[in-house]
């Protein structure tokens, strides 16, 4: 029965490692429809994206790649399949409702299991999309009495991913450690310039000259996780700090859902603490 898989695979550079691969590919007459591969040469280590099909077994695929690559590599022949996620929210509507709305419109290549927040400003709209909406109240709690509430629901879900749709809480490092690598978060990218509720009007009376966001897996590093994409658009004195504002939230939404879109489709290898995206 013909199948369709995504070959990742990481580790130390090698002499003929293409070449070696390859021929697996070749000897079970597996056909490469795409493939993407990178050498980082300060570190030595080999990338390796291929997309394959075929008549195979995936089992016996992974046991044949395994004698012609490293040791140590990370192999991984996924399945393309739709991913589910979880999205934690606060009161502000830009990013998540992007995101619910190239959901609906089939453009998400996940399923939305639920929305997240510790208020129910967002409720009315997610209740359009017939999504489950849970508020978890963080008032006279502690953070992280909080976060346990929170993870219970996440953990009641079936997700790969927890997209943080402009949650403005900061996790505990007990929380981003149950869930490496799968959480995705969108910011300014005027980090750590301006910090605080308005970073937009610092911007502003800053006189800055290029406004962006930054999407990247949550690490215990505040904001500082690998990046998975980026973004900038220029801005003048014209504008208003809330005009400024608001270009800013168009960014936002266009570099998350590129973020979520290579992760989803199993593009990015995390290399320390920054992305490979093919």
């Amino acid at each position: 029965m013909e199948k369709r898989v995504r070959v990742l695979i990481d580790c130390n550079d090698a002499k003929g490692l293409v070449y070696k691969i390859s021929k697996v590919f070749y000897d079970r007459g597996l056909n490469i429809e795409n493939n993407r591969e990178f050498v980082d040469k300060e570190q030595g280590k080999f990338f390796m994206r291929t997309l394959v099909t075929g008549d195979f077994i995936v089992q016996e695929l992974e046991d044949e790649l395994k004698k012609v690559i490293p040791i140590e590599a990370n192999l991984k022949v996924v399945e393309p399949k739709r991913k589910k996620i979880v999205i934690l929210a606060t009161k502000e509507s830009h990013a998540l409702g992007d995101i619910l709305i190239r959901h609906e419109a089939g453009e998400l290549d996940a399923d939305i299991e639920a929305v997240i927040a510790n208020h129910d400003t967002l409720e009315h709209l997610v209740r359009r999309f017939d999504i489950p909406f849970f508020k978890v109240p963080a008032e006279g709690m502690t953070r992280e009495e909080h976060e346990e509430c929170v993870m219970r629901l996440i953990d009641e879900q079936n997700f790969d991913y927890i997209v943080l749709a402009k949650y403005m809480r900061i996790l505990t490092s007990k929380f981003v450690k149950a869930y490496p690598k799968q959480i995705v978060n969108i910011h300014h990218s005027f980090l750590p310039a301006f910090i605080g509720a308005n970073p937009y009007k610092q911007a502003h009376e800053r006189g800055v000259k290029i406004i962006g966001a930054t999407a990247h897996y949550v690490t215990d590093d505040l904001d500082e996780g690998p990046i998975i994409a980026q973004d900038v658009i220029p801005v003048n004195h014209r504008l208003e700090w809330k005009e400024m504002q608001k270009a800013g939230r168009d960014v936002e939404k266009v570099v998350l859902s590129r973020a979520l879109n290579y992760v989803l489709n199993d593009r990015v290898f995390v290399h320390g603490n920054k992305t490979i995206v093919f």
